[in-house]
């Protein structure tokens, strides 16, 4: 192997080393958010099952089967 192919694909490995370590940084970023936004949602639905149950509704509008089923 010619020491040229040798230093492009060594170039080549490590840019892809690179690639994969920010790809990586983005996913644990994204997995973060959907965690925050998966609470903030569980907390929005609690929120609005409680006011239901204080405006006199027998059962969570969220807990209740649709009318077409």
């Amino acid at each position: 192997m010619s020491d040229d192919r040798l230093t492009k694909l060594e170039t080549r490995v490590a840019e892809l080393i690179a690639t994969t370590e920010d790809l990586s940084d983005i996913v644990a970023q994204q997995a973060d958010e959907i965690a925050r936004l998966t609470n903030r949602v569980r907390m929005l639905k609690e929120r609005e099952a409680e006011r239901e149950l204080t405006d006199g509704a027998s059962v969570p509008l969220a807990d209740q089967k649709p009318p077409h089923w």
